[in-house]
């Protein structure tokens, strides 16, 4: 056996099994994610099981290098039993990370709609009760552990079936030809499967994006995709880069971003409260689900939906964030977060204007509430560069027998507290409240339970428990001097879990409330035209009568004019959707690559082979904005410039 054969195909076998492994990943991938990804079609299945090898390949040379590189160079020791267990511990500590971080997607992509990027601790990386959250998390979803222990112990098993031949033929001349071929070859196919398959010099190695290359749905590129690939391209990659394909003034005048109203106020300036209720998108509020035909619709906001009796409802709403971290810069100040949160960038630092910085320069007291630990999300760090005056959390409630083991305080406590709180403002003031409880792990104060119905899924229990907590904080707030000049925004950073098959479509995963309520005012009825997180910004910025110009990329959602609406959120698999009244589009950043109608919010009849100018007047918008946001964003210019060009 000089030329190493038994060698060699006991290698090949166990990457082999790698192989495996991601296969065997993505369909349990699929299993517990399939009311989203909707994989009904044998046929279709394996195709895009074939199309994952590309993504396998690179991801099993990157982790098994070592390992590699060990079984390969000519060694007397190669075959020896001291030296095959130190590559067994190679081969499953490396491989064994690859699996896990596999298996934490099978439930975290319920929460985060996307493979996980090399920013996934971004969420708790700022909690100070980290080792509480992952102790909870192993104990939420000790069944994932389970199998992961199994699969290991059957992997080690056929690990270990086939075994070495011990040989001593170091010395042999054919065993070193043999090697130096082996070596040759052996890096040639890691290089050719870390590159994703070919070695054209005209061909980049394989990126997230080109998961979309044979899919019409672009949900389905996370199944091409495989969860250490998704980590390993985003690791050490440069958030943003600069684009240079319009000028600037051609995309002023198209996205028309430079705004100033002139609306006129009596003496008597209104207060705000902008509410972020924490994952309580659209799907949850009976008010915003009247017109859905939901074959047996159950809403869990009864206060918020006799409210909306009394308000201005914008029922085809739309987030522009993911995640919690992402909904502060959005609703804020109208910035959007795709791969990564804007917070999370070195950039985040930077001046930007937003409704603080306008309420500041009007002379109001500004604050958010935000019930968990403080800098939790680093939305204390945030608070400070957006401006605001004062924030209130854990700390400043002092109290923490209403501490709810997890993230903070129950929202009933604290919603009272932000009550008392602005009953010792001096008027006008802007509040933001950000609540916490209608989130994972889905649990409310126990003397609740028996008063809430446990839904159809643990987060309706949440929705209708942080609904009460609105309804007490309004009881309350009734009486008090600030409640009938005071305008209230509702709105949320995201969706959550979903129920209704009509929110599992693609893009209504992403559908958001937001309603403005001010008693006895005019602000009333309901709109079913396209709205979005970065329209709350310029809105408010219209409510408080500020005559300045400013930059924006949204529109004040109360002024009649024929301003067109656009929405824009990150797909996944290296995708945007960019939506108008009309058409979504499908972007992979540097084009469009699909075109739906506006219903068609599953993707499932791609019109791009019927372009039209409709279709390229909206790719030409998606991608002036990303130039846009992404050159703003690294150059500092967030702000208005006067007679800016260029």
């Amino acid at each position: 056996m000089s030329f190493r054969i038994n060698e060699i195909f006991i290698l090949n076998y166990r990457i082999f099994l790698v192989y495996i492994n991601y296969t065997v990943c993505r369909l349990l991938f699929i299993y517990f994610n399939n009311d989203l990804l909707q994989i009904n079609d044998f046929w279709h299945l394996i195709k895009l099981l074939y199309y994952g090898i590309r993504f396998d390949s690179m991801s099993i040379v990157y982790f098994n290098s070592i390992f590699i590189f060990l079984s390969i160079i000519p060694l007397k020791i190669n075959t020896s039993k001291i030296y095959q267990d130190l590559l067994i511990w190679i081969y499953f500590i490396f491989n064994g990370i690859g699996m896990l971080l596999n298996f934490i997607d099978f439930e975290y992509y319920r929460f985060n709609l996307n493979r996980l990027m090399s920013s996934f601790l971004e969420a708790i990386e700022s909690e100070p009760n980290k080792t509480e959250l992952i102790f909870h998390y192993i104990s939420e979803y000790y069944h994932l552990l389970i199998i992961f222990f199994l699969f290991l112990f059957v992997w080690i098993f056929f690990y270990k079936v086939v075994k070495h031949i011990d040989q001593n033929t170091f010395t042999n001349k054919n065993y070193y030809i043999s090697s130096l071929f082996i070596f040759l070859i052996t890096t040639a196919l890691c290089i050719l499967g870390a590159r994703g398959g070919d070695f054209k010099k005209s061909t980049r190695p394989i990126t997230i994006i080109d998961a979309m290359d044979n899919v019409n749905n672009p949900q389905h590129a996370d199944i091409i995709l495989n969860t250490p690939f998704t980590i390993l391209k985003t690791l050490f990659k440069k958030p943003f880069k600069l684009i240079n394909n319009f000028n600037q003034e051609e995309i002023l005048n198209e996205l028309n971003s430079i705004k100033q109203y002139d609306r006129a106020l009596n003496d008597n300036s209104p207060n705000f409260i902008i509410f972020i209720l924490e994952s309580m998108g659209r799907e949850y509020w009976g008010s915003m689900n009247k017109k859905n035909n939901i074959e047996d619709f159950i809403g869990y906001t009864p206060f918020l939906d006799s409210l909306a009796e009394h308000s201005l409802v914008f029922s085809n709403a739309f987030a522009t964030s993911r995640k919690s971290i992402h909904g502060m810069p959005s609703i804020l100040a109208g910035i959007p977060s795709f791969e990564i949160s804007y917070t999370s960038t070195p950039y985040s630092k930077q001046k930007i204007e937003s409704i603080v910085s306008v309420a500041n320069s009007m002379d109001y007291d500004t604050s958010f509430f935000h019930g968990a630990s403080n800098g939790s999300m680093g939305f204390l760090g945030f608070s400070n560069t957006l401006g605001f005056d004062n924030y209130y959390g854990r700390n400043e409630f002092n109290n923490d027998k209403e501490y709810d083991g997890y993230w903070g305080i129950w929202d009933e406590p604290f919603l009272q507290y932000t009550k008392k709180t602005l009953d010792k403002k001096e008027q006008p003031f802007l509040a933001t409240v950000f609540t916490i409880t209608s989130h994972e792990p889905y649990v409310i104060p126990k003397k609740y339970d028996k008063k809430f119905n446990q839904g159809l899924i643990p987060m309706h229990k949440c929705v209708r428990y942080t609904d009460f907590s609105l309804r007490r904080f309004f009881e309350k707030s009734k009486k008090s001097n600030w409640f009938k000049n005071t305008i209230f925004i509702f709105t949320a950073d995201h969706s959550n879990q979903s129920y209704y098959s009509y929110y599992q479509k693609t893009i209504n995963r992403f559908a958001n409330p937001i309603m403005i309520y001010m008693p006895n005012s005019e602000f009333k009825g309901e709109i079913n035209s396209l709205a979005s997180h970065m329209d709350i910004y310029p809105t408010i910025v219209d409510l408080i009568g500020y005559k300045e110009p400013f930059r924006s990329w949204g529109k004040s959602l109360i002024k009649s004019n024929n301003e067109s609406a656009i929405v824009i959120n990150y797909l996944g698999g290296g995708s945007y959707f960019i939506m108008n009244d009309s058409l979504i589009s499908v972007h992979n950043g540097n084009k469009a690559i699909g075109f739906y109608n506006i219903d068609d919010k599953n993707f499932n009849n791609n019109l791009i082979h019927e372009r039209n100018k409709s279709m390229n007047a909206l790719e030409r918008k998606g991608s002036m904005f990303l130039q846009d946001y992404f050159n703003r964003i690294i150059s500092g210019k967030m702000n208005y410039i006067k007679n800016e060009k260029k």
